[in-house]
């Protein structure tokens, strides 16, 4: 057990370091390409975008290039380790798209304009396994969870306090994605973080002595995300989405790539 504390603090550390070595290039001034080209803001996640060794992978990455094959509109991708920097440079007008782990909500309909759904995902509480594992959201009262900073999850804390009654205290994080949050929870550096189930689940095997099973929403819808103001590029990129889907064997071999043909997508 405790060579394996030991090896789980080495990723952490690496995270940590590939992440602070990403933000002088969040921080930097972003131009827009310009043209026809679509600049998108693209969360890393396990779901969402992902490097390994030459490879880029993600679903909603391999999802966004089948569009961008089909409707022939070229695309710059924008990795992102915080979300709320990607937030900004949409309403900045640096980037045209932003598309992330984000669940859609009433509250966020105000400020920016939302995708038809692309999937449906869930938030959930993430916590080392143990006789100390709490098993009911009731538990969480007096106690403290992490969440990324911008994330509509932090609202969600607030919500899930008044209704049981008491106070659950919410950490902003404001340098590091869910993945790294998770890693924390595996290395005990922190009790409890807020991730979606999707990624909950991805990370599953790298960290398995992870529990994931305490519900912190309901379902919920996951959509790309565009400035308010430009209403007609949601209606195109929705348009789109639904001709890829028309192609039903690419969309399907990719529904099987990263969900196993299990994930709760949206009927067709």
């Amino acid at each position: 057990m405790l060579l394996y504390a030991i090896l789980l603090a080495i990723v952490v550390a690496i995270m940590v370091a590939l992440s602070l070595c990403d933000r002088p290039k969040e921080t930097a001034e972003t131009r827009h390409s310009g043209g026809d080209t679509l600049d998108i803001a693209i969360e890393y996640s396990p779901v969402t975008y992902y490097t390994y060794a030459d490879t880029l992978g993600g679903y909603n990455y391999d999802l966004m290039r089948l569009i961008s094959k089909q409707v022939k509109c070229p695309m710059k991708f924008h990795p992102m380790v915080t979300l709320e920097k990607a937030l900004t440079g949409l309403e900045e007008g640096r980037f045209d798209v932003v598309v992330a782990q984000f669940p859609m909500t009433a509250g966020d309909t105000s400020r920016f304009a939302f995708t038809d759904p692309i999937y449906i995902d869930q938030q959930v509480l993430v916590q080392r396994r143990g006789s100390h594992a709490i098993h009911s959201q009731l538990d969480l009262a007096g106690d403290t969870v992490w969440v990324v900073k911008g994330s509509p999850m932090i609202q969600r804390i607030a919500s899930l306090s008044r209704e049981i009654g008491d106070t659950i205290y919410c950490h902003v994080d404001e340098l590091y994605g869910p993945e790294q949050l998770m890693m924390m929870v595996s290395t005990g550096e922190i009790r409890y973080a807020v991730v979606n189930r999707s990624i909950a689940r991805a990370m599953a095997p790298r960290l398995p002595n992870l529990d994931r099973s305490v519900a912190i929403s309901l379902s919920q819808f996951q959509s790309w995300i565009v400035s308010k103001e430009r209403k007609g590029l949601r209606d195109s990129l929705n348009q789109w989405h639904r001709q890829v889907k028309l192609d039903t064997a690419s969309y399907m071999t990719l529904q099987r790539r990263y969900f196993g043909g299990t994930f709760p997508t949206l009927a067709r």
